[in-house]
């Protein structure tokens, strides 16, 4: 009995599981309770609307989600009545398919949950298209699939109501896996064997974690949030707001650098150092990630013994280093402040646990210091949605494109009377993304998920005759597709295509419906293509210095805060929170914008290859800026408070203004040197910032011309378009 509940426990604990066990229980409700009801037809739209609820699912507190779900079926019916009523219009319809689109994309501007629904509003929109001619009553089909979406609503609702704290462990269990395999690419800096190109291939890789994990800071900030704003004593939401803080905390003290790493390995090759500053910080990936599975599944996290053992021996290996006349002082201080920094993230993960018991008034203070984003009221409503009416707006640009390739794809169905020829419409929405890259992407996975989706939905349809055997697939399908949508695009497509050929042998269609769903699925691809390459290319609008610019304003504020708190003393206030989470954020927004223009189809080789350098520098110079925020407290040395004022004047007037008088950054360098020289080995914390200041001088002349240069190259070519 007791082996039994242990499984039971692992089980609910799974969330994959339960998940999959959700979706199993809708499908299968859509699928055979219209089969003991003798009308088969209504699984159709009955399915589609588990669908496209599947799709708008979001997580929020017990009463916004209620109030998301209610939006959610007037949405749908509303959507889906209008596409009924102006169907035998096509004047019309044409003109509110338009309309409708653009208005649906753009309520995304309002944020995530509106997005959300928005989008599911335009997938019911395509699929009241396809099933349009199914029922005779113009309300059947809209009233079938928010039959649909209701049914699944209840079960989610319920799942919610079991496992209120599920959803947001799972996003703090992601969260330290992805710090954990950041801590990972980051070891990869301490290579003995590292040359030029791997450091970069280093460096571009670490970008990309971080801006992995600054995403999901992201959204796990969002699910807080919304918790604690109706937490009603819920002990579990405030334990995960403390292992986010400490996550954050890990965070920037693992992106901060207190050396350069290219020349700490010429340096050092034949020395055991760096073996063994690569071995913590992989065992701390490792804790990481143990972290994240003990969060997932409610066990006890327990501190790796070997750290002990791991940091006594590095701190052995530094003393000799010390003590050893043919190494630099400097580096080796700057090793210690290393030493001392995977310290404090070691003693982060040892005390984790007892965050457990958490003062609850201490708790309260904390949540106070989350920024709330959500609206505010109509005023902005208003000046959100402003924001977005221009061709700068990535959101406007993509509700135009998408508007006009469904206009396109309406008109050809129209005029051609191709066979099931709203699935053009249904491949377009799907496929158009944002960007040129996701976009071409899609394209690709999308064709061959189709075409693996009917090969083996013909054999299913062949070998499996029976209904009751159908069902059962298409319930399988159903689930597959939902399980993999996020995580393989194309084998997602293969099962909803398995799915639809399913549902339209229920209509007695199957196997004629195979073939057109190929040739539809080509043909929304073509039109997704031409709707991304020439309708508001994505490239005639990458502003490369405005997202350069926003990255180094944000750092420059980051560094002042970090600063005014070397004269103040330390504080985690929310102002400090804020521009972290700004200066990591935009950080992430420039490796995002150059990983994709490297894909794009007009980047200049040259150009990209100084792309790639300035995200180096960039996220080199963060780490250099956190590195001083992983050590921050109040000193007393005047001098160094001194330089750090002018250092951050000199550093704002290089990267905000383009001023690089060469001789003062060259007198700021030996002045910061002197002082390095002088300084003895009881002011640690002075070192460690005149430390800092030397490696940002050291770079800040090719950072400032590296970043003009990009920006004169993308101004010529922006005023060249302008000539066109």
């Amino acid at each position: 009995m007791n082996a039994w509940l242990i499984r039971l426990r692992k089980a609910t604990y799974n969330t994959t599981f339960m998940y999959n066990l959700r979706m199993i229980i809708a499908f299968s409700g859509t699928a055979f309770v219209p089969y003991f009801l003798g009308y088969q037809l209504m699984t159709i739209p009955l399915t589609l609307g588990v669908v496209a609820a599947g799709l708008s699912d979001i997580d929020d507190r017990f009463s916004v989600r209620i109030m998301n779900l209610i939006y959610t079926y007037i949405g749908f019916f509303v959507t889906a009545a209008s596409v009924q009523l102006l169907f035998p219009y096509p004047i019309l319809f044409a003109i509110g398919l338009i309309i409708s689109c653009i208005g649906l994309i753009l309520l995304g501007s309002l944020g995530r949950r509106y997005a959300t629904i928005s989008y599911g509003c335009l997938v019911v929109s395509v699929y009241s298209m396809l099933g349009v001619h199914l029922f005779e009553q113009w309300y059947a089909q809209p009233m079938l699939l928010v039959t649909g979406a209701i049914w699944y609503g209840l079960i989610s609702t319920i799942s919610f109501l079991l496992f209120p704290v599920r959803q947001v462990q799972d996003k703090l269990s992601q969260c330290y896996s992805a710090l954990g395999d950041f801590l990972f690419s980051k070891s990869n800096l301490f290579d003995v064997d590292m040359t030029s190109t791997s450091y970069q291939q280093s460096m571009i890789s670490l970008s990309m974690e971080n801006a992995k994990l600054v995403g999901l800071f992201n959204e796990m900030r969002t699910a807080l949030l919304t918790r604690l704003k109706g937490d009603r004593g819920q002990s579990d939401t405030r334990r995960s707001l403390q292992y986010y803080f400490v996550a954050q905390d890990i965070h920037e003290r693992a992106d901060s650098a207190h050396i350069d790493y290219q020349k700490l390995a010429k340096m050092y090759e034949h020395s055991d150092i760096l073996f063994r500053f690569q071995r913590i910080l992989a065992l701390q990936g490792k804790a990481c990630k143990d972290l994240g599975e003990s969060i997932l599944h409610r066990t006890t996290y327990l501190h790796n013994g070997r750290f002990e053992y791991a940091f006594s021996n590095l701190r052995k290996s530094l003393e000799k280093l010390r003590d050893d006349s043919n190494y630099d002082q400097i580096w080796v201080n700057a090793l210690f402040a290393l030493h001392q920094n995977l310290k404090s993230i070691d003693a982060q993960l040892r005390n984790v646990e007892t965050l457990r018991n958490i003062n609850r008034d201490k708790a309260k203070h904390i949540e106070n210091q989350l920024k709330d984003d959500d609206l505010k009221g109509w005023d902005d409503i208003v000046a959100r949605i402003k924001q977005n009416l221009t061709p700068e707006s990535v959101l406007f640009r993509h509700a135009i494109r998408v508007s006009i390739v469904l206009f396109i794809g309406y008109v050809f169905v129209q005029v051609t009377k191709i066979e099931y020829g709203y699935w053009v419409l249904l491949t377009a929405l799907f496929v158009s993304q944002p960007n040129f890259n996701a976009t071409k992407r899609r394209l690709r996975l999308r064709i061959v998920g189709t075409l693996g989706g009917i090969i083996l939905g013909y054999a299913i349809l062949y070998f499996i005759p029976s209904i009751e055997g159908q069902l059962v697939m298409l319930v399988i399908s159903a689930v597959l597709f939902f399980e993999l949508r996020s995580k393989q695009y194309a084998q997602a497509t293969a099962f909803i295509t398995i799915m639809a050929l399913i549902n339209f042998n229920l209509d007695g269609l199957g196997f004629e419906a195979a073939l057109p769903r190929m040739m539809d699925t080509i043909i929304g691809c073509a039109l997704a293509w031409f709707g991304v390459s020439f309708i508001f290319p994505d490239w005639k609008f990458r502003h490369l210095p405005r997202t350069i610019q926003r990255s180094l304003e944000a750092q420059c504020k980051y560094l002042a805060d970090i600063v005014s708190q070397y004269h103040h003393g330390r504080n985690h206030s929310l102002n400090y929170r804020i521009v972290r989470r700004a200066a990591h954020n935009t950080d992430a927004d420039v490796a995002s914008l150059i990983s994709t223009l490297a894909t794009e189809p007009d980047f200049d080789p040259t150009q990209k290859s100084l792309a790639f350098e300035f995200l180096c520098l960039n996220h080199t110079f963060l780490s250099y800026i956190a590195a001083l925020g992983a050590h921050r407290e109040q000193i007393h040395d005047q001098e160094v408070l001194a330089l750090l004022d002018q250092a951050t004047d000199d550093i704002q007037g290089a990267l905000l203004r383009d001023e690089m008088p060469d001789l003062t950054v060259h007198n700021m360098l030996q002045t910061i040197r002197v002082r390095l020289n002088q300084s003895d080995q009881n002011s640690s914390k002075s070192l460690i910032v005149l430390q800092q200041l030397s490696l940002m001088f050291s770079i800040l002349k090719q950072f400032s011309t590296l970043k003009q240069s990009l920006s004169h190259d993308r101004d010529n070519q922006s005023t060249e378009l302008a000539s066109l």
